[in-house]
């Protein structure tokens, strides 16, 4: 019974402490688990290590095959509940990330392990994020507090068949746990949202954008105008500040 891990180090699982950099929880202490291998291929996708080994031509921006050895770990549920519960700070609500590569390709094993953290740990609140193509796990999913979920557009390279799943998003939109994350690199993008949002019938309140960029003054730059063009459509907008305070590394 194991989870496959993405790498900070080889051999060395990415589990670590930080604050939530995106969405609804931005800047909230949390304790995050990355997992790898993902269903989907972003060509900005800024963890293309947990998916993009040697031998996988899919494309992506920065062309980088990772050896899947040093980038990829495996270990027993129970080892990575034990790490994730000692980083849990006393002071704040222990509040878990789960995220990856795509964590719900992992479901059963990840339903065990967040059992046995919560009987460890007193008021767990669970967030998962996910591309949105996969179903949760009924196990997993009772045991979740918070979905975050960002469904690819087109500028993501994945073709709209797997990417935008009809009966995922239309699950997705009716499960009040569930916030939309749409990742913007460009004005165009937005009429793909509007569209997005009125076939799901998306609540406008669950729904936030966020701009595309893995350095401070690319964020800044698009935020000028994306932060202005979500106030008019009644979105939210959501910053990296993962990126703002660490930059783009693994752990942070």
């Amino acid at each position: 019974m194991s989870l496959i891990l993405a790498t900070t180090i080889p051999g060395e699982p990415e589990i670590f402490a930080s604050l939530q950099g995106e969405g609804p929880s931005i800047g909230r202490p949390s304790v995050f688990v990355r997992l790898s291998r993902c269903n989907l291929a972003c060509t900005w996708c800024d963890t293309a290590y947990t998916w993009r080994f040697s031998g996988d031509n899919r494309p992506h921006r920065d062309d980088i095959a990772f050896d899947r050895s040093a980038n990829q770990v495996t270990w027993a549920e129970d080892e990575v509940a034990a790490r994730i519960a000692a980083l849990f700070a006393p002071a704040a609500q222990p509040r878990l990330v789960i995220t990856g590569g795509e964590p719900l390709l992992q479901g059963s094993a990840l339903a065990r392990m967040v059992e046995a953290l919560k009987q460890a740990v007193t008021a767990l609140h669970v967030e998962i994020e996910t591309n949105g193509t996969v179903a949760p796990h009924p196990a997993l999913d009772a045991l979740v507090d918070q979905y975050n979920v960002s469904p690819k557009l087109a500028h993501s390279g994945n073709p709209a068949d797997l990417a935008l799943v009809p009966e995922r998003l239309t699950a997705w939109a009716a499960e009040p746990r569930a916030f939309f994350k749409f990742v913007i690199a460009e004005a165009a993008d937005l009429s793909e949202i509007t569209a997005l949002q009125q076939r799901y019938t998306i609540p406008p309140d669950r729904l936030y954008v966020m701009p595309e960029g893995t350095d401070s003054a690319t964020l800044r730059t698009r935020a000028l105008w994306l932060a202005e063009a979500a106030a008019s459509a009644g979105w939210r907008f959501t910053d990296r500040l993962h990126i703002h305070l660490y930059g783009d590394t693994r752990g942070t």
